[in-house]
């Protein structure tokens, strides 16, 4: 398994944010989980220490760029429960992804990220919305 490393701007960023009142809670709490990655615990644990539950629905990703120049990407994905009512809501970046590079990836969505019912009750996911700067 790769360890993630950050730098120490980094983490005095998302400590930061982790800090803060304003910070929305969904985000203060993928700060968590990325200082907690940081630190080398397993995602496991990771989700234990932090409250989480396993997740039922995890999307994987690959976002490339097409284009000439280096750009950033916006992926927002929205979780549908198995009527095809939106439950809820996450998005992805790919910052300076240059010309013809891709980025993949996985995102699943958090307790918090999910409006209506709960992360069990997702069936499917869909990509809402896509924005290249």
């Amino acid at each position: 398994m790769a360890r993630l490393i950050l730098s120490d701007e980094e983490r005095a960023a998302l400590e930061g944010w982790v800090r803060r009142r304003s910070t929305p809670q969904a985000w203060a709490l993928r700060c968590r989980i990325i200082l907690a990655c940081a630190e080398g615990i397993s995602n496991k644990d990771v989700a234990v220490r932090l409250g989480s539950t396993a997740h039922a629905y995890v999307v994987h990703y690959t976002i490339r760029n097409g284009g000439s120049g280096a750009a950033n990407y916006y992926a927002r994905f929205e979780f549908l429960d198995k009527d095809g009512d939106v439950l809820g809501k996450t998005g992805v970046t790919a910052d300076k992804l240059g010309p013809g590079k891709t980025k993949t990836g996985e995102s699943a969505p958090l307790d918090s990220e999910i409006e209506h019912g709960t992360v069990k009750d997702i069936a499917s996911v869909r990509v809402a919305h896509v924005e290249r700067t």
